[in-house]
């Protein structure tokens, strides 16, 4: 019990230091970034490029489509320009993946420290520096914790079978990092669970790839929440992100074996192999679809444009 306890504080802290880094990089750079999207969007591959770069700034894939989500409901971006900025915020939360992947462990409490002192001040750029800095210093610090418990946590019963069911059935792991993905609305927070039992060998490779590509689905609940009451251009890009990373999943499901062997030849350690695994994965899914991009637009308007209103 204690254990579980403690896991769930952990992922409080992981998601809370995810929140404050996000806000600081946003309130230093909202505007510009605003902006950025809605003048460099015209064709897809813009579009994707400008929706990696803002992503990997924000750390965070469902914050940059709510933005998009909110330009289209504001008539600044139109549903087919949100096409390119999916594709390109997928590749771009791979980026905080490869960053949490990093030992820094030296730095964590300089970081919290120097972070704590600037939130203090009332200038709204310390303050903004020193939540980036203190949530970095959270991020890392639950990292740690979640690679700590991995292996006292896996002793339990219920954790036993539950690892078991996901070693077991590669359909399993995609429906439960789809669902907890859901629940907690963190692709990355997700995988860094993931990570934590990769790194105990607890969780073998080619499950905790499935699991990856359930948290790509779950990840969209945020951008369908945001949708809800928003005009009908908003809701399909909600749908487009939806139906993007399901394809996906479902082009890369036969191949998990392959790849996981493919993982192993990148590094040394699991949690960095996962990492770039799921770099290749959401580039190679997302220049699949960018030659189709207006086609796959089209499809979403045929399939879900009739039954919407504005």
């Amino acid at each position: 019990m204690v254990y579980l306890l403690l896991f769930l504080l952990f992922l409080a802290v992981f998601l809370g230091g995810m929140t404050l880094l996000r806000k600081g990089l946003f309130e230093l750079s909202a505007s510009r970034m605003k902006n950025w999207l809605a003048a460099m969007t015209d064709t897809p591959v813009k579009g994707l490029i400008a929706g990696a770069v803002v992503t990997a700034l924000l750390h965070s894939s469902s914050a940059v489509m709510v933005i998009t989500i909110g330009l289209i409901s504001a008539g600044l971006l139109r549903f087919s320009q949100s096409i390119g900025i999916i594709l390109g915020s997928n590749i771009g939360t791979t980026f905080t993946l490869e960053i949490i992947t990093f030992n820094i462990d030296a730095f964590i409490v300089p970081f919290a420290v120097i972070g704590a002192i600037l939130m203090v001040f009332r200038n709204k750029t310390w303050w903004n520096i020193g939540a980036i800095s203190f949530g970095i210093a959270a991020v890392f610090a639950a990292m740690r914790g979640f690679s700590f418990l991995a292996d006292p946590v896996t002793s339990l019963p219920i954790v036993q079978e539950a690892l078991a069911d996901l070693n077991g059935s590669h359909m399993i792991s995609i429906f439960t990092g789809t669902i907890v993905t859901a629940l907690i609305q963190s692709s990355t927070a997700m995988t860094g669970i993931i990570m934590g039992f990769l790194s105990e060998g607890s969780l073998g490779m080619d499950s905790a790839i499935a699991a990856m590509l359930g948290a790509n689905i779950g990840t969209c609940i945020t951008a369908m929440l945001a949708s809800i009451g928003a005009g009908k251009e908003a809701r399909l890009t909600a749908f487009a992100h939806v139906w993007l990373n399901i394809a996906g999943a479902i082009i890369f499901y036969p191949f998990i074996d392959q790849i996981s062997v493919l993982a192993g030849l990148t590094a040394s350690s699991p949690e960095v192999q996962l990492a770039h695994v799921s770099v290749l994965y959401n580039l190679l899914a997302s220049l699949l679809v960018l030659p189709v991009a207006e086609q796959f637009g089209k499809m979403i308007e045929f399939l879900h444009g009739k039954g919407l209103r504005d």
